[in-house]
């Protein structure tokens, strides 16, 4: 069975450390795109798995590190900064929020006519535009994302929406 375990551990190490460590680069520079949170959050699982798996194939060669004192340092060292990250020992610090989530959250809960002037475009432009995308708008007062939930969409793609109509409205000269 080790060897059955041993032929598909590692690669599932290696192929789940490129996915954790692409995607924990990209959220470490704030760049948010597409499903890089929840895949560096819910893949992660799978390094968990694929390394435990290569340690458990791997247990001898494993236990052989104990007798090297760099390795020793080494996993010591990882040992003592992995406590330290998880103890409040340093306090809680204010959740610095990334600024276009912010954006996008004050958009959203605007209404339509204020949004509207936010993106150069009259109220009356803009609902036709939406019209024509098959969203109905009742009444250009309500929030972007009241609009977006009485038209079964998401909020952040009635946004996208909203931005993509507002450009070509100002390459077509119906900005004001």
């Amino acid at each position: 069975m080790s060897n059955t375990i041993k032929s598909w551990a590692t690669p599932l190490a290696v192929g789940a450390f490129t996915i954790s460590a692409v995607t924990g680069i990209l959220i470490f520079f704030d760049i948010e795109i597409g499903l890089v949170e929840p895949t560096h959050k819910w893949l992660s699982w799978l390094l968990v798995t694929g390394v435990a798996l290569h340690l458990i194939s791997n247990w001898k060669q494993f236990t052989g590190y104990f007798s090297k004192k760099p390795a020793i340092g080494i996993i010591g060292a990882a040992l003592i900064v992995t406590i330290a990250s998880v103890l409040p020992i340093f306090g809680e610090k204010e959740k610095k929020e990334n600024p276009a989530k912010m954006a996008a959250y004050a958009l959203a809960s605007s209404s339509l006519e204020t949004v509207a002037q936010v993106v150069k475009i009259t109220p009356a432009a803009l609902v036709d535009q939406l019209g024509k995308k098959g969203i109905v708008v009742k009444d250009p007062s309500a929030t972007v994302e009241e609009i977006a939930n009485g038209n079964g969409k998401e909020t952040k793609e009635l946004l996208g929406d909203i931005l993509v109509l507002s450009k070509s409205a100002a390459k077509d000269g119906d900005k004001d």
